[in-house]
């Protein structure tokens, strides 16, 4: 079990899909994504699962929730910056991503 205090020290954010690469090299199949979270973060890349259940129109932008405080992660030959959030796709390849219900949110939202 955490605290909330632990919690509170996953900075998820509110980004914005900026542009949709193909990763073929990838053991799973993915997308190189690079995500805009405003100013105070800037963009950053992100290595996801989300072949089968997403055509990189579909993602083109979209509003994600990512972590930004972990550690750079190395896929392949890719640095993934931050860990794009989405739930296992049940009917499928990939997840389907954690996204805001309104657009009443702004970029760089941090979740709480």
């Amino acid at each position: 079990m955490i605290t909330y205090e632990d919690f509170e020290k996953v900075d998820i954010r509110l980004g914005k899909i900026i542009e949709v690469r193909d990763f073929p090299e990838a053991r799973k199949p993915a997308y190189k994504l690079l995500i805009d979270f405003g100013p105070e973060i800037g963009t950053k890349k992100s290595s996801v699962q989300l072949v089968g259940t997403y055509e990189k129109e579909e993602l083109q932008g979209m509003m994600v929730a990512c972590v930004v405080n972990f550690p750079v992660r190395r896929v392949g030959r890719f640095d993934s910056e931050v860990l794009t959030l989405g739930f296992k796709n049940t009917e499928g390849l990939g997840y389907v991503l954690v996204t805001p219900s309104k657009d009443t949110v702004k970029l760089g939202d941090r979740l709480s």
